[in-house]
């Protein structure tokens, strides 16, 4: 039940009713006018621009208009207490006490609150992750990989179909330099030969060294004498031990991936070259020349002929390279066609989840995309951006090349899988985000997951006293229930809840969902502690019993935050 959606309709049936009758001139478009959250001075339950909207067309000012539109809005409507108009013509709707009763019966009889389950349904495959398999996760790819899930149950709570997908870059120098790292370590355990920390195009890491041994231990059949003759084998076995590590990172995260594509698969299977081909034949490649990028040393830049993608054709700022001056495919070439074999899979929309250090990248994959596709907006790119660890007022600081990086299993270890979904999901992704361990462990206000999880274990307590489950049915006949000004300002954020998730889900901005959270966990315990001096505002009665509005009203809060919890991924305790 999404009353801003609600009411948005009824505006535009009233006004094209309006203008059927010659009351009021519409434009060719009405995608413009809206019912939203009115901003905290408006002392009212919902606004409108649609004065605004239809002001040019009819040649008045806003103000005007919406004076017009008051008693047309207002006609008819037995919710609507009064009708307010601020300048410069926001259309103010106070909604009756009675309205909020009725609000509240039917939320309680909805099992998907929120969702919005009207329209098509479409497939997503959404890309997040995909690190090199070369260890396991640092915190630089966790913010990401939450992001990118939760985007995945927003999706799934709207009833749409999402496939998750790790891309896995299984091929290339990275690859080489990790094989041989495995590969020292081998000889390290089995010859005791010293492994050379100096070179830097080797990962020193710990988690090297039981990855060597796992392969040891596995392949009692395997010989590691000659490095060249094992290279393959070994690269294989190495990888699918890092994929291990990094699979139990994630389900350590609560994120499962549907599919783990491989890159090596993609260029044994000439993918690029087919899908170059493809290019080359609607004309988006040719032989040109790049100049050397912006603001670098041009001493060592030669211009030379090359394959290139025409970039440019789309509003990127230069055609980009396929081929390296060796004939070999650049990193975009093979980019290009993984993304191929997403469009082949026939999906309706993709959504990438980039580090912040591929921002650069987004104009040249979004460009060859929609050359590809021939839509528009076919791939969708969101930048997960960087996150500080704070530790006793110390930050930490990660590399991993040098293997003392600070891993997804550090963090978990440390906080718990609820504080780090929570907290990484508390900013807009396209925010830096501090992280700071001490504050995640307050038991107060200043800890959002603890504030939200109190919340729901509170309302547990009260009916865990009355011998009651917050699932259980509610029956009830009473049509008259009253309630106070306190409890229908949070009923008010409740119906917030659709508008929240609607935005959530246009936007790919699931940070909304914990901040709606808290603003309603925080309301709730304002008026929970009205309780202490005001005995109208408990909860239990004197003889352990509770009023059908008590209850109903207690149901209504938990079932939301729930809702909420479960699409970030956390848990809801019943006690704390």
């Amino acid at each position: 039940m999404n009353i801003f959606e609600e009411y948005l309709n009824k505006i535009l049936n009233k006004i094209k009713l309006a203008s059927e009758e010659k009351l009021i001139l519409l434009p060719e478009s009405l995608s413009g006018i809206n019912v939203d959250i009115p901003p905290k001075k408006f002392k009212c339950d919902l606004s409108t621009n649609v004065a605004m909207v239809l002001s040019k067309t009819n040649n008045e000012p806003p103000i005007k208009i919406a004076e017009k539109l008051k008693d047309i809005i207002f006609k008819d409507d037995n919710n609507i207490e009064k009708i307010e108009i601020a300048k410069p013509g926001f259309i103010n709707i106070i909604l009756k006490k009675e309205f909020w009763t009725s609000f509240l019966l039917n939320i309680n009889n909805l099992n998907n609150f929120g969702a919005a389950l009207k329209g098509s349904k479409k497939k997503h495959l959404i890309e997040f992750v995909s690190a090199n398999p070369t260890g396991p996760l640092h915190v630089g790819h966790c913010r990401g990989a939450i992001l990118g899930d939760v985007i995945s149950n927003l999706l799934k709570f709207n009833n749409q179909e999402v496939v998750k997908e790790y891309y896995v870059n299984d091929h290339g120098n990275q690859i080489l330099h990790f094989t041989r790292s495995v590969y020292l370590r081998i000889k390290e355990k089995l010859d005791n030969q010293t492994f050379p920390l100096n070179e830097d195009d080797l990962y020193p890491g710990e988690y090297i060294k039981d990855i060597a041994q796992h392969i040891i231990d596995n392949n009692k059949d395997l010989q590691f004498d000659d490095y060249e003759k094992i290279k393959l084998t070994l690269t294989k076995l190495a990888i699918t031990e890092s994929l291990k590590l990094i699979k139990t990172n994630l389900n350590n995260l609560g994120i499962i991936h549907d599919n783990f594509a491989s890159e090596t698969e993609i260029v044994e299977n000439k993918e690029v070259d087919k899908v170059i081909e493809k290019l080359k034949k609607d004309k988006f490649v040719f032989i040109g020349k790049i100049k050397a990028p912006e603001g670098e040393d041009t001493t060592n830049w030669v211009e030379r002929d090359q394959l290139l993608f025409r970039s440019t054709d789309f509003g990127d700022d230069k055609d980009r390279a396929l081929q390296k001056s060796d004939n070999t495919w650049t990193y975009f070439a093979g980019d290009v066609a993984y993304h191929n074999t997403k469009l082949n899979r026939k999906f309706d929309k993709l959504i990438n989840i980039l580090g912040a250090d591929h921002a650069g990248y987004i104009k040249r994959i979004t460009s060859v995309v929609e050359a590809l596709s021939g839509e528009k907006n076919k791939l969708i790119c969101k930048v997960s951006q960087l996150v500080k660890l704070i530790k006793d007022g110390k930050p930490f600081k990660m590399s991993k090349r040098k293997g003392d990086y600070i891993t997804v299993e550090d963090l978990i270890s440390e906080v718990g899988k609820d504080a780090t979904r929570f907290i990484m999901l508390s900013r807009s992704n396209d925010a830096e985000l501090d992280f700071d361990f001490t504050k995640v462990k307050e038991k107060s206000k200043d800890n959002p997951l603890y504030y939200v999880q109190y919340c729901y274990a509170r309302i547990s307590s009260v009916f865990r006293n009355i011998n009651k489950n917050i699932d259980d049915k509610i029956d009830n006949e009473n049509n008259n229930m009253q309630f106070n000004n306190e409890e229908i300002e949070i009923f008010k954020k409740i119906s917030e809840w659709p508008k929240c998730v609607e935005i959530s889900t246009k936007k790919l901005e699931p940070h909304r969902i914990p901040v709606y959270l808290y603003e309603l966990s925080s309301q709730f315990h304002s008026y929970w502690n009205m309780g202490k001096d005001d005995v109208e505002k408990r909860f239990i009665n004197d003889d352990k019993t509770i009023n059908i509005e008590k209850l109903i009203f207690l149901k209504s809060i938990a079932k939301t935050i729930k809702t909420g919890m479960d699409i970030i991924g956390v848990d809801t305790p019943e006690k704390m």
